[in-house]
């Protein structure tokens, strides 16, 4: 007897499976698109879908120090082109007639690497706790998805697979036991950086009404166009012919061609102004203030995100040394680096979307495994949102703490996200004491 559970969207039946607490439908398409191309919906299917098996990753390169510091490793999932699917993690004893709270996750990863169903970003626990549902969107990543060239390619493909996956959500996750009128965008990193820009566009409020921006590098999004004119031409070689891998290495050496560019080369790829689905980069702020009142906003950083970055400094590295000054040199250059790309952009943000009518959080992370070298890092809200035991064991990030604080913490986070998802609101001002703090902008 078959006892995996079954499901009828619009876009055709599926079936998924059980995973204690939770129900899982996963690898679901909800878009297709040939090399350099806008994506389509994917047609609807009457044949059963057995939605069974992680989704691909978009094709990328190895990052040895992620690897380090998240216990990550590279090839975990196998790589695609074909990457424009999602899955769907619900709480398992919905009743017939339940709709719960939809929360769209949109990984980070400098828009280079990552995938939605990495095992970090698992959100069993998420979904268990909190009887909300989560749906993990994998999309197409660096010069697959996100830079434009001379010869008419166009930017921005991974923020139109995004878009297509949130029509998708609209359209179908109420087969599954999810509220389309209560739908929540989530991001960390350059998830967040999407989640943000997503939002410039006018669909925005009839796809999600609440966005929790996390860790997003809003300082460096501004002034890139020269950058992106030089990476453009760089990347004329490929072709929509070029082996896949062979497109990754190209990436690598157009990345190269961004570095005289300063800080916003940090994040060589990324969202393009000017190019659809975004306005000119001049009327972002209006974008933005345009659909402010129709999205609650949950923004903030963590309170040491340069620390991820800062040990492979040889410079910095260097500082560390010198006695007595080195420690305190260091804790400047991290205060100054994280305010320059992620701490005063999200406050200008907050309060520009609340004086154009929206409703705004802001908050600060400072969770940090003790006498760990990275503290309160960027990722650090990671392990606190997804994942379990044995997916963080080998993290770099982590080292120092033990499971159970981590977990406690953890709960804890994902019940305001939660809270924060579900329409509750979270009051003036509010947190969890030694790990978050947050208050209404």
């Amino acid at each position: 007897m078959n006892d995996d559970p079954a499901f009828s969207p619009p876009s055709g039946p599926v079936t998924g499976w059980r995973d204690g607490e939770v129900l899982r439908a996963s690898g679901i398409p909800y878009a297709s698109a040939g090399r350099f191309q806008p994506p389509v919906p994917v047609p609807d299917r009457t044949a059963v879908l057995a939605a069974t098996s992680l989704s691909p990753a978009c094709p990328q390169a190895p990052v040895p120090f992620l690897d380090e510091i998240l216990g990550t490793r590279y090839g975990e999932l196998p790589g695609s082109e074909d990457c424009q699917r999602l899955s769907i993690t619900m709480p398992a004893g919905l009743t017939a007639h339940e709709r719960v709270p939809v929360m769209v996750w949109l990984h980070g990863g400098s828009y280079t690497s990552g995938s939605g169903d990495l095992a970090i970003f698992d959100p069993k626990s998420l979904v268990a706790e909190n009887r909300v549902i989560v749906v993990s969107v994998t999309y197409r990543l660096g010069l697959f998805g996100y830079l434009a060239s001379g010869t008419g390619r166009p930017a921005n493909l991974g923020l139109l697979d995004q878009l297509e996956a949130f029509r998708w959500v609209q359209r179908n996750i109420s087969a599954f036991g999810g509220d389309p009128g209560n739908v929540t965008a989530f991001g960390q990193s350059a998830g967040g950086d999407a989640v943000a820009h997503l939002m410039a566009t006018a669909e925005a409020p009839a796809l999600f009404r609440r966005a929790i921006i996390q860790s997003a590098p809003l300082g460096i999004t501004r002034g890139r166009e020269k950058m992106s004119h030089a990476m453009g031409i760089a990347a004329q070689t490929v072709t929509k012919d070029t082996p896949a891998m062979e497109v990754v290495e190209i990436e690598g050496h157009v990345s190269q061609v961004a570095r005289k560019f300063g800080l916003i080369a940090a994040m060589p790829f990324g969202t393009q102004y000017g190019h659809a689905p975004l306005p000119r980069e001049s009327a972002i702020e209006d974008a933005w203030n345009n659909t402010a009142a129709g999205i609650e906003v949950l923004i903030g950083h963590t309170s040491e995100e340069a620390r991820m970055f800062l040990p492979r400094n040889r410079t910095v590295s260097a500082v560390a040394k010198v006695p007595l000054l080195g420690a305190a040199i260091v804790r400047g250059i991290n205060w100054a680096v994280t305010e320059a790309v992620y701490g005063r952009s999200a406050r200008k943000f907050a309060k520009r979307h609340a004086r154009a009518g929206g409703t705004a959080y802001s908050y600060v992370l400072s969770w940090a495994a003790p006498g760990n070298v990275y503290g309160a890092a960027h990722t650090v809200d990671l392990p606190l949102l997804f994942g379990d035991q044995k997916t963080w064991e080998g993290a770099g990030l982590l080292a120092g703490a033990d499971w159970a604080e981590i977990n406690a913490q953890g709960r804890e986070l994902r019940a305001v996200w939660a809270r924060f998802a579900a329409g509750e609101g979270l009051g003036r001002r509010g947190g969890i004491p030694g790990a978050l703090r947050y208050h209404a902008v």
